[in-house]
């Protein structure tokens, strides 16, 4: 639902960013192939960043900001802007997104679809941030799905290791050694494997995630 026929969603206080790779076959989701072939796995990787988008798009916000490597297609919604990710490492990319936001601002991934406003909101309701400085949620992977920051640096994020079963902890460690007082989102599992892809539909299985994963399956006999 877009345009003139979506719901009308007051602003809230917090800025939210999405990280998003644009699914192109060959450049997304290549622990899915296989069993997956390249263009099915970008299709699964279209459909988790829409039901991902469409769990942000219900939820106050000041601004919804997708950062994106490539270009936007017909997956993006209205309500949201685009801006470009910087290059390097992921620290830095992710540091970068939070170098241009002002004000509270939350992070998140497009490998957890099976995300809801219901998970979102203790951390964009009103009184998310009181008494608060950072939100985070850790990934079943070791790493983390969401990062909510009262007051963004990305000093915060540049130099932690990424992509490794510590990194979750290696970052919630960066923020408590800053002082910072946090608060827990609950964990996800990302969408790195096939397992993963099974698991994650089951968990939501209203979603477009769950409905191309079925079609794939069925498809194929597995």
């Amino acid at each position: 639902m877009t345009g003139s026929a979506a719901r009308a969603v007051p602003p809230g206080p917090t800025t939210v960013l999405v990280i998003a790779k644009e699914p192109v076959p060959g450049r997304v989701k290549t622990r899915l192939t296989p069993p997956y072939t390249p263009h099915q796995a970008a299709g699964l990787a279209e459909a988790a960043l829409y039901d991902t988008l469409q769990a942000v798009r219900v939820m106050p916000a000041r601004r919804r900001v997708v950062v994106l490597d490539g270009r936007p297609g017909s997956w993006l919604p209205d309500g949201f802007e685009v801006r470009p990710q910087c290059a390097g490492g992921l620290d830095e990319r992710l540091a970068e997104a939070f170098a241009g936001s002002a004000g509270p601002t939350l992070l998140i991934g497009m490998d957890t679809p099976q995300v809801t406003p219901r998970l979102l909101a203790p951390a964009l309701e009103p009184g998310a941030w009181d008494d608060c400085d950072a939100w985070f949620g850790a990934a079943d992977d070791g790493g983390f799905w969401a990062l909510g920051l009262a007051a963004p640096d990305p000093r915060l994020l540049r130099g932690v290791p990424m992509s490794t079963d510590r990194t979750g902890a290696a970052q919630r460690a960066r923020l408590t050694a800053a002082g910072l007082r946090v608060r827990e989102l609950p964990p996800l599992r990302d969408v790195d494997t096939a397992a993963d892809a099974v698991q994650v539909a089951a968990a939501a299985p209203d979603g477009r995630f769950a409905a191309t994963l079925a079609r794939l399956t069925e498809g194929t006999g597995r």
